[in-house]
């Protein structure tokens, strides 16, 4: 028997809601460095951050934890 994954509708998939969580964590820490000086360990640290969020998300739809 075929095994299809759950239809999550308009992108409301784990996969989708982890990445945006992290990114935007790395997109106020990426601010908050670009604003403080400006702080660059900081601020590439929250472009890290960004990074990891996308990884993430590719790694939890590649589970099928995605949209389709």
């Amino acid at each position: 028997m075929a095994r299809t994954s759950k239809f999550y509708h308009h992108g409301r998939s784990p996969a989708a809601w982890t990445g945006s969580v992290i990114a935007a964590v790395g997109f106020v820490l990426g601010a908050i460095g670009s604003v403080t000086g400006p702080n660059w360990p900081i601020a590439i640290a929250g472009g890290a951050v960004v990074l990891v969020g996308l990884l993430t998300t590719m790694v939890m739809k590649a589970m099928g934890l995605g949209q389709p």
